[in-house]
């Protein structure tokens, strides 16, 4: 058997893939151009990508394909139609960074709340060094307990984050984008109400039609002056002109992103140059990639080969 990563990168090179070795020929490539993937799945009989679009001007010259592997949730890189035309099967993983992802949502909030950035500063430029006393109070912060935490989609990442919201004594509510029936144990409220409400907004639904722009200025307007807004879920949810109106104009206090609406930051990205930091954290699309997540993600697709062929 053979077994091709094509953007073995983008699940980090710190990872030990040597379990792969048991199923036969492992061939990596960091990364895979258009171009380059017909040339270098000739022979596979397993595929492994992320972000790789897998379709028939990619996989066309796959004879012995027998099964895609995704290492990632999403599988719109998938032409799924064609993969069933030729018996190919496919699968994805879910669930593997439910706790990565609740823990930088947390690291990013607290971040924006208590402005490390700003009183890291005020010690590392030397304003501390012989202060008048003992304490600095320039920007003020709240806790999060008593606070309102308003969550839009309540899936494993959204369910996670509540629960530890509820350990800092944050009353949780929560928006379903797609209109899903009420979960138990969870209070469901409408966007509109959400948004008016919150001290805190995140995002963890995932992108389609009932979430792709929909929180854009209007959304923005509806929310608190100090509300502090949070998407870690996918980029193109949020109208990113509109957010860096929001900010401009003091709609809300800050905001947090760990997704953008295209990835790598592209130069025209209207948030780009927006440099107060106490005001708008960006992070890389990391929120997922603990090293614990990343290993159980691989440890996952292990075993689907396992299973497929029934090793």
């Amino acid at each position: 058997m053979k077994l091709v990563f094509l953007d073995a990168k983008t699940i980090g090179d710190d990872l030990d893939l040597s379990q792969f070795d048991q199923f036969g020929e492992v061939v990596k490539y960091s990364f895979s151009t258009p171009e380059e993937v017909p040339g270098r799945v000739l022979d596979a009989d397993v595929i492994i990508v992320n972000k790789i679009l897998i379709n028939e001007a990619s996989i066309g010259t796959a004879k012995n394909l027998k099964l895609v592997c995704v290492t990632a949730t999403g599988t719109n890189n998938l032409d799924k139609e064609y993969l069933d035309k030729r018996g190919i099967a496919w699968r994805n993983v879910a669930g593997y960074s439910t706790e990565s992802v609740a823990q930088h949502t947390f690291a990013m909030l607290f971040y924006l709340l208590e402005h490390l950035r700003y009183y890291d500063d005020y010690v590392k430029n030397d304003h501390y060094t012989n202060d008048t006393i003992f304490t600095h109070f320039e920007k003020t912060f709240y806790e999060l307990k008593g606070k309102t935490w308003g969550i839009i989609g309540l899936g494993n990442i959204g369910r996670r984050v509540a629960s530890i919201a509820n350990a800092f004594g944050a009353n949780v509510i929560y928006s379903s984008p797609s209109g899903a029936a009420p979960q138990e144990g969870f209070h469901q409220v409408s966007l509109d109400l959400l948004l008016e409400t919150a001290d805190i907004v995140s995002v963890h639904a995932p992108l389609n039609k009932h979430t792709e722009n929909l929180i854009d200025f209007s959304a923005f307007r509806k929310m608190k002056k100090s509300a502090i807004f949070l998407n870690l879920g996918r980029g193109p949810i949020v109208v990113e002109k509109d957010l860096k109106r929001a900010l401009e104009t003091d709609e809300i206090r800050a905001a947090g992103l760990d997704v953008l609406s295209e990835e790598p930051m592209r130069t025209d990205n209207p948030l780009r140059g927006f440099s107060d930091s106490n005001r708008l954290l960006i992070t890389p699309h990391i929120a997922w990639a603990s090293i614990e997540a990343r290993t159980k993600l691989m440890n996952i697709i292990a075993e689907q080969i396992k299973e497929f062929f029934s090793l």
